[in-house]
Formats: C-alpha cells, sequence, structure tokens
C-alpha cells in the first residue's frame, strides 16, 4: 500500500512539474500557474461545461495578453464557468481591469479575484507553488474517503484554492487535509456546495450556487 502511495505521489507531482515548466514560459496561464485539472471521465461537469471551461480559459488569457502584455502574471481557471483569477498585477486598477476583461468573456458566470497587486513572482516561486500542488493532489488521492478527481487545485504563493462541486463534508474534509501540506500558508475553498442526495444521484447538470469563500479555512 505504501509503495503504490509513492507511485502515486510521483506520478502526480512529474504532471504537476510539467506544467509548471510549461507556465514559466508565458506570464499568463490557462488554468492556473500550478494546477492538476479533473479528468473528464469521472469529472462532475457536464461534458459540454467542462468544453466552456476550457473556451472560457483560452478566450480570458488571449484578452488579457492584449491588454496586459508583459506587465502581470495572471492564473485564469475555470470551473463550471466560474472563474478564478491568481497571479499579480501592478496596480489595483489593473486588477480591476483583469476582472472587468474576463466578466465579459462568453459563458463567464462569476468571477473570483484574488489577483496580488505586486511584483510578479519568481520563477523559484512558481516552482515551489507547483510542488504543493501536486503534494496537496497526491493526499486528496491517498484520502479513502473522498473522490481527488472532484476537486481542482490551484496554488499561488503557498495560498492553496480548491474549486470543485462538492457537499458540505467533502469541502471540510478537502481543506483539512490541504492545510496539513508542508509549504501551504493558507487554503481558500471556492466551492460549490451540493447536497448528499444529489451526488448520490450523480450530481444535478445545472450550475449550483457559487460558495466564494476566501477567507475559508485559514
Amino acid at each position: 500500500m505504501k509503495m503504490q502511495s509513492m507511485r502515486t505521489l510521483g506520478a502526480l507531482l512529474a504532471a504537476a512539474s510539467l506544467v509548471g515548466s510549461l507556465a514559466a514560459c508565458v506570464p499568463l496561464v490557462v488554468g492556473g500557474g500550478a494546477v492538476v485539472g479533473t479528468m473528464m471521465a469521472v469529472d462532475r461537469r457536464t461534458a459540454g461545461t467542462q468544453v466552456e471551461d476550457e473556451g472560457i480559459e483560452l478566450r480570458a488569457v488571449n484578452r488579457i495578453r492584449e491588454a496586459m502584455g508583459e506587465r502581470a502574471h495572471v492564473n485564469v481557471t475555470s470551473y463550471n464557468r466560474q472563474v478564478l483569477l491568481t497571479g499579480e498585477v501592478p496596480t489595483a486598477a489593473d486588477s480591476q481591469k483583469v476582472e472587468q476583461i474576463v466578466l465579459a468573456v462568453d459563458n463567464v458566470r462569476s468571477v473570483v479575484n484574488d489577483l496580488g497587486v505586486m511584483a510578479n513572482t519568481s520563477l523559484s516561486q512558481r516552482s515551489k507553488d507547483t510542488f504543493i500542488t501536486g503534494k496537496v493532489r497526491a493526499s486528496l488521492v491517498d484520502a479513502k474517503d473522498l473522490t481527488a478527481n472532484a476537486f481542482k487545485v490551484v496554488t499561488e504563493r503557498g495560498v492553496v484554492y480548491l474549486m470543485g462541486r462538492v457537499t458540505q463534508r467533502e469541502a471540510k474534509r478537502s481543506a483539512e487535509i490541504a492545510r496539513g501540506v508542508d509549504g501551504v500558508h493558507k487554503v481558500v475553498r471556492v466551492f460549490e456546495v451540493i447536497s448528499e442526495e444529489e451526488l448520490a444521484r450523480g450530481v444535478a447538470a445545472q450550475p449550483a450556487p457559487v460558495s466564494q469563500d476566501p477567507a475559508a479555512a485559514r
């Protein structure tokens, strides 16, 4: 069992490292600079929504790049048409500008803006964030009472963001797990909360009310 867990960790860290190396090439990143996404086969979003999310991320990144050039490092992560913005921008006005750009993208339902007004992070910091994401994902896989692929994990400057359509129990449990990972400074839950009944019948296809909880699970 221990050997199996180590193999799982190695595979996840390798995948996360690949994402991180790609993210280092450009200042704007689709799906987050340190993200390991869910697999379509077991995703709690509909297949159509998953395709929409990919389109949202691509369109948002292109528009932000046109507006901001190389001045900003912005990660765009869409889950069930809710967009999470992480990264760094030079000014508060730039933060609001980026948010408005994303809100204007077709199919976007809401935006959670957690951009830092500060200098862009270093490659070293982004590598650390990628490693943390891999460790959080591996810990979720090892938790036998959770379905790891129900979660999307994003890490920025040691802050872990958890996204997904989950029950209250799953939200609490996943945050506890993420908080226990070395290097995690804070956990922010950006969930859509569903009932146990919805989960049992396969999760309703329509978007659930959004739970934006940036103060949770510190």
